[in-house]
């Protein structure tokens, strides 16, 4: 629902909405329809410049040369959004959040930390990480372990082998995504073949389609740029089994229906052991330092490096205190894959630990698990966790709850603490000045409302808790 109201908004020109949607509810921006369109599609279509500059501002992806970008051109109401596109110098991936999973698969490429194999192309060296290489391509599994087996730099010399081919060709490993001039397409297929890469092959193909058609349907529109989207789950599917094959082998009982049919014979070169209840999990530095500043911090201490694994001697060992082998693998799973499967005896476990370990993404998934389960009993306790862990969704769901059932909230002894404790946590709060708790819940009953009917319920609902605020000398 929320996906379709961005859409509506962005149609209507609602700045507001959009931007609620987007700061509060998490909404993807770059998120497509089924007619290939995005939300900055419609506002260039409708000319809300305004939200068109948001859009663009926020991270809407709009680039020069691309499908998208000459869509949006083309489809433009007006001159002044135009103009907007031309001049506006279009946000990249690093406006991404910082603990954003996309950010981080980026960043893994172009930096290349903890990188453990070259690769020198016609001059050009491309910094990888064999354990990413090996999960998405079977070709890179067999040649690590045979022609490449122990080589630290690896020299491609074939006439055939195109240095911006190869460097896109590494993007999509990492990221599912791949931006690559038109002249060099033919290059990436014929890689992607001798990778045995049979689903990039066959993106290829219809972008390569689409982007015909649209061109040829638009006189004057040149697109030079080939720009593909992740359109599956392939990408966390395939890191998943490195998460999976860092499991002791006494945990991995009961995975046998996943699609992990390579993990036996699957070598993920592990360079950090985190041991927990007396079980070995090998990991991979890559991944922890880059989407975790606690263990970032804590795999970089000189102290860090003291024992080492037995069978791997170059691999250190790390105990973790305070945490059970059960949640360190939703936290496992969190970094390798950006998902966790969270239940409601587990989650406030799991939300500790992800606040403890700075991993906002996963308190954010733990937040929406918890947002399944508000009810009028615990809507108010459900509130604090949010305002505790801060979890701006989880409590924007909790407001709009409360909005719905206020006319019984505001007889509970509870309601009206948290609405002190709110009006308290405003430093030099003048008499009038409004409570954050109490404008929400206004916003929530007072949205929407369309009917004669609606109307007069918001007003009663709005009476109550008037009546609950002058009874505790709050005015506001």
């Amino acid at each position: 629902m929320d996906v379709y109201d961005l859409f509506s908004s962005c149609r209507k020109g609602d700045v507001c909405r959009v931007r609620h949607l987007v700061e509060n509810r998490d909404v993807d921006l770059n998120v497509r329809d089924k007619w290939d369109s995005t939300p900055l599609y419609y506002a260039c279509l409708c000319g809300h410049e305004e939200l068109v500059q948001y859009l663009l501002a926020s991270g809407a992806k709009c680039e020069a040369n691309t499908f998208d970008g000459e869509r949006c051109m083309y489809g433009s109401l007006n001159d002044s959004v135009q103009r907007l596109l031309k001049e506006y110098k279009c946000v990249s991936v690093r406006a991404m959040q910082r603990d954003d999973f996309n950010y981080f698969l980026h960043m893994l490429l172009e930096h290349g930390q903890y990188s453990d194999v070259k690769f020198l192309v016609h001059g050009q060296i491309f910094a990888a990480h064999r354990c990413v290489l090996s999960v998405r391509s079977e070709y890179f599994t067999d040649m690590f372990e045979t022609k490449w087996k122990g080589k630290k730099l690896i020299t491609l010399k074939h006439p055939l082998v195109n240095p911006a081919a190869f460097g896109a060709l590494l993007q999509y490993i990492y990221t599912g995504r791949m931006d690559i001039d038109i002249s060099f397409v033919e290059d990436c297929r014929r890689l992607a073949k001798q990778c045995k890469m049979a689903d990039l092959i066959e993106e290829l193909q219809n972008k390569c389609k689409q982007v015909y058609e649209f061109v040829s349907n638009k006189p004057g529109v040149c697109v030079k740029v080939l720009s593909l989207e992740p359109r599956s789950c392939q990408l966390q599917e395939d890191m998943a089994q490195l998460a999976h094959c860092a499991l002791p082998i006494q945990l991995r009982v009961g995975f046998d229906e996943l699609p992990f049919n390579r993990v036996e014979r699957f070598p993920t070169y592990p360079d950090i052991c985190f041991r927990i209840d007396g079980y070995n999990f090998l990991c991979h530095k890559a991944f922890f330092c880059g989407r975790s500043d606690y263990f970032k911090a804590l795999l970089e201490d000189h102290f860090s490096e003291g024992e080492q694994l037995r069978s791997e001697p170059s691999t250190p060992v790390i105990t973790l205190h305070n945490i059970s082998h059960e949640i360190f693998f939703h936290i496992m799973y969190y970094i390798y894959t950006d998902g966790a499967e969270l239940a409601t005896e587990n989650v406030f476990d799991v939300l500790c630990v992800a606040d403890m370990y700075l991993l906002p993404g996963l308190k954010r998934l733990c937040g929406k698990t918890l947002a399944k389960t508000i009810c009028e009993d615990n809507v108010v306790y459900m509130w604090k966790t949010a305002k505790l862990f801060r979890l701006s969704r989880l409590e924007d769901h909790c407001t709009e709850y409360m909005a719905k059932i206020i006319d019984l909230l505001v007889d509970r002894a509870e309601f009206a603490e948290i609405i002190k404790e709110d009006a308290e946590l405003l430093e030099e709060r003048h008499a009038t000045d409004s409570v954050p708790l109490v404008d929400d819940i206004r916003y929530h009953i007072a949205s929407n409302v369309q009917t004669y009917s609606a109307i007069e319920e918001a007003n009663q609902k709005l009476g109550g808790l008037e009546e609950l605020l002058s009874r505790i000398n709050i005015d506001c």
